[in-house]
């Protein structure tokens, strides 16, 4: 594989997984979603990350929910699968079955738990790349992972042959731009929280962003990446200001952002279902305090829904 043949850029989501309240994986609401983010101006979609509950999801779960997502995209859109896992040839599994369902690539966490050195992680990297022919994006989100992947980790990380892009979620600007000076010149470097730091990450050289709030907020939170590449920062900041704002607002008064977001969607008229246990549903009065939420900035349930009513978003 050639790393520079793949061009990954742009507003990328984090795709929630809808389930019913029987706990089974709502397929026509988890395509629906994924096609209204693709309208929207989404130009990647992440199946079965840390926003998709993969902890919850066994083997045979993980591998039909990407057939449903290269399904749906059928070619619109950059398809990923998460292939992370503890041990090394699980995670190659998921790696595999990623390939066979038609993703585009994978991505894969540094093993969780467990802690390991770091000269383990590049070797679990290494396996995976020897295993599976298959463009791997790095997944760097210490608060989950308890393994950061830091600007030095990358820059031996970079080097591995089919890692070509890296999604740093560490909610930390300087360690992202780190990350950038340390790798930007061999991998795609794309910053988790968009609606946080998409427009200075952006700015600076990053390829895109990945995140979770386009899920809910779909068609503003990829205009973030489309105005600040056509050069309107001033719109591209008004968007970064409400989206900051909104993140606020999902996680205010100890609301989880995966639970949450769920409840968010639901508000807005859109097919979040509900979040697998040990996750409970979001209820009031934090349902109140969304949709009151979302009434103060602007964002609606029609709005959300009337594709049609998106601007022409050119990458």
């Amino acid at each position: 594989m050639n790393k520079s043949d793949v061009n990954w850029f742009g507003p990328w989501v984090a795709l929630v997984t809808p389930f019913t309240s029987e706990g089974k994986i709502d397929e026509e609401a988890y395509q629906f979603n994924a096609d209204l983010c693709i309208q929207y101006g989404c130009t990647g979609l992440v199946a079965n990350g840390c926003m998709g509950e993969f902890w919850s999801l066994n083997a045979a779960e993980r591998q039909r929910i990407l057939e449903l997502c290269v399904e749906v995209a059928s070619g619109r859109a950059t398809v990923i699968g998460n292939a992370s896992a503890i041990p090394s040839a699980e995670t190659i599994e998921h790696a595999r079955a990623a390939k066979q369902a038609g993703c585009d690539g994978i991505m894969v966490l540094p093993p969780y738990f467990v802690k390991p050195p770091i000269d383990d992680v590049v070797a679990h990297y290494n396996a995976v790349s020897e295993a599976v022919e298959i463009p791997m994006m790095l997944y760097n989100i210490p608060s989950a992972a308890s393994v950061p992947l830091t600007p030095d980790v990358v820059d031996r990380l970079a080097d591995v042959r089919n890692v070509v892009a890296i999604k740093e979620s560490s909610r930390d600007f300087v360690n992202f731009y780190q990350t950038y000076v340390a790798a930007g010149d061999r991998i795609h470097v794309f910053i988790g929280p968009g609606g946080l730091f998409g427009v200075a990450a952006l700015t600076v050289g990053a390829a895109g962003y990945v995140e979770g709030n386009q899920n809910y907020w779909p068609y503003e939170s990829t205009e973030i990446y489309h105005a600040t590449r056509r050069g309107d920062l001033a719109r591209a900041l008004e968007v970064q200001e409400k989206g900051v704002a909104l993140r606020r607002l999902i996680e205010a008064n100890g609301r989880y952002m995966y639970s949450a977001s769920h409840a968010a969607m639901n508000v807005l008229g859109l097919r979040g279902g509900y979040p697998r246990a040990p996750l409970q549903p979001v209820g009031e009065p934090h349902l109140t305090e969304l949709r009151e939420g979302f009434e103060e900035l602007g964002i609606n349930g029609t709005r959300a829904m009337a594709a049609e009513q998106a601007p022409a978003l050119a990458p």
